[in-house]
């Protein structure tokens, strides 16, 4: 097996627990002088964790874990087999690999090396492959190969909306087409910022998503705030916001799609649940201020994403700091929230967004930070923030499937062997 080069990271003891971890103490192995290292069986359950978010299921139910080994000084070694070399999911699986095992007792560093399946492994992973999509969620009109992002936030007030908006455009502009849906039926907010208005219009019995060009890229955006007044108030609960979120993911021509977009309503609630159900595929982005109080919040909308089999792609931190023209640098809204929800999550904090209070004027103009003529320092630095976001996660935080590579091309040849004949 041709093998890339191997990554390793240490593991810190103050690391927090991430999922499944809160295990009782083990068989931890002790050396000859003494030494104790990891718990062989704590560490196997910890790879369970490891989602491939093209399957939905472990790498270890998938047979991609061809080796493991432990030395008596906490070192970890995994060996993973991929499908094709040059996987675009290797950084990802990579990555989620050396944190949910730096969260064993007793582990010290973190080395994944990666290789390609044989033919053997990858027929087992085909059969693998056909279970889960007999098992499938239901169908919904979003495309096998978009990403879905849900951009969540634990409580109103982090600028969720505003942080969608933007990322939502910078995508688009690097030639992309990005699907967005409004999830916060009660308060719904991204028509405003994003300059759209209109009546969803129906084909064959199917909402139309508004389109907005960008640059090269394509917007394509669906919201309650399309098919009610904006001081409306939206009376619904319970089984009638699941039925909205179904036919804003069922009934409606999303077309093809390299990323969806939803902005989440704040909290934990029916429509987080509707989502994880129909669309588990969805990955979670948890915004949050740098606030420490806001941490607690933040980290039940991680839980909630936990319970709900959902992977966390990162955290980011909204209002980071502000820099007068002057240079002079204030952290108006205090500051390690971010950091210390995504310990807390066993996940990374993959942006931090100064605060701008551009942001606010902009938005009630139907503008982007992408999209406006750049004044003030605190501007270009939340601008360029956002646009290192988008990079960081068409290059390596959530990159888009293509049809030739990984696992995703095989899904042609599944869906063909299950049609009815």
């Amino acid at each position: 097996m041709s093998a890339m080069p191997p990554t390793s990271r240490p593991a810190g003891a103050t690391s927090p627990p991430g999922p499944g971890r809160g295990l009782a103490a083990g068989r931890d192995r002790t050396g000859p002088h003494g030494a104790t290292g990891p718990d062989e069986d704590q560490v196997r359950q910890a790879l369970r964790s490891v989602i491939d978010p093209e399957l939905r299921a472990d790498i270890v139910e998938l047979g991609m874990v061809t080796d493991l080994s432990i030395d008596t000084g906490g070192a970890v070694t995994v060996t993973v087999a991929l499908t094709v070399a040059g996987c675009p999911l290797r950084h990802q699986i990579t990555s989620d690999i050396e944190r949910h095992v730096a969260t064993v007792r007793g582990v010290r560093s973190v080395t994944v090396r990666t290789g390609v399946m044989d033919p053997a492994q990858r027929s087992s992973l085909m059969a693998r492959a056909r279970a889960v999509a007999r098992d499938a969620a239901p169908a919904t009109a979003v495309p096998e190969r978009a990403r879905v992002l849900a951009i969540a936030s634990g409580k109103g007030g982090v600028g969720k909306s505003s942080v969608t908006a933007n990322l939502a455009v910078a995508l688009a502009r690097r030639g992309l087409t990005v699907g967005v849906l409004d999830a916060d039926i009660w308060g719904f907010s991204l028509p405003r910022l994003l300059g759209l208005d209109g009546e969803i219009e129906a084909r064959s019995g199917k909402m139309v998503p508004l389109e907005r060009p960008v640059g090269a890229g394509l917007l394509r955006v669906l919201s309650m705030g399309f098919l009610a007044d904006e001081d409306q108030a939206i009376m619904w609960r319970g089984l009638v916001l699941n039925r909205a979120v179904q036919q804003f993911l069922q009934d409606a021509h999303w077309g093809d799609l390299d990323y969806l977009l939803i902005d989440m309503p704040p909290g934990t609630g029916d429509i987080q649940m509707a989502l994880s159900r129909m669309l588990p595929r969805t990955e979670m982005i948890i915004v949050t201020t740098p606030a420490k109080g806001a941490s607690v919040v933040a980290s039940r909308m991680g839980d909630m994403a936990k319970k709900g089999h959902l992977r966390i792609a990162g955290v980011v931190e909204n209002m980071s700091g502000f820099t007068c023209d002057h240079g002079e640098d204030y952290s108006l809204f205090g500051s390690g929230g971010g950091q210390e929800v995504a310990d807390q999550l066993g996940t990374s904090l993959i942006a931090k967004i100064p605060f701008s209070p551009s942001i606010a004027r902009l938005g009630d103009m139907g503008l982007t930070l992408m999209e406006a003529e750049m004044h003030h320092q605190h501007e270009r630095q939340a601008r360029d923030a956002i646009i290192q976001l988008a990079h960081d996660i068409v290059t390596k935080i959530a990159p888009n499937y293509e049809a030739q590579s990984c696992t995703a091309r095989m899904f042609d040849a599944i869906n063909a062997a299950l049609e009815p004949r």
